[in-house]
């Protein structure tokens, strides 16, 4: 008897640790696979933001969308392609040509007018729906919801990130999970 529930114990014990490695394996894919997302919510009130899971449609987007973690940070090719972006969507206006404030707050940090912008997946949330305090909505199909095509991707907006990550001295991965 004994014997017959130290080796039940010991598959039991086996098969969890298994099912531990198999979770920890798969990692962003498996969190996107098993549709295990991050949940976004709105700067202005902190209600839930839904943003349509196809737009986020790059490998780097659904690492993103599964873990709130900017793969393009400290990518070289990606920041020149978001700084042009950052330029094209005339952020330069507000935020200045290296995003260091002018009539619009700083968004290098360490001090953000939203604290949770330290934070890529806050930052994603401030520039994709906008803020109270006059900035709108960036992101595509918010931006001019008379054109369900106009506004930023979720590809182009982490590589905006990114490049604005590239001034500053947060990477904006450091709390990922918060």
């Amino acid at each position: 008897m004994h014997r017959t529930l130290g080796f039940g114990l010991l598959v039991l014990v086996a098969g969890l640790t298994a099912c531990d490695k198999q979770a920890s394996t798969t990692g962003a894919a498996g969190a996107a696979a098993s549709g295990e997302t991050i949940k976004f919510v709105k700067t202005q009130d902190g209600s839930p933001l839904e943003i349509k899971a196809d737009l986020f449609d790059t490998p780097a987007a659904k690492e993103f969308l599964a873990t709130g973690k900017n793969p393009y940070v400290g990518k070289e090719d990606a920041i020149a392609q978001g700084k042009k972006t950052f330029q094209l969507y005339s952020c330069t206006q507000c935020h200045g040509p290296e995003a260091g404030g002018q009539v619009g707050p700083a968004l290098t940090g360490p001090n953000y007018n939203y604290a949770k912008d330290a934070t890529n997946k806050g930052m994603f949330e401030t520039v994709w729906n906008g803020t109270n305090g006059g900035m709108g909505a960036k992101g595509k199909g918010l931006m001019d919801p008379s054109d369900p095509n106009n506004g930023i991707t979720p590809d182009e907006l982490l590589k905006v990130i990114a490049w604005i990550r590239s001034h500053g001295s947060l990477t904006g991965n450091e709390a990922v999970g918060s």
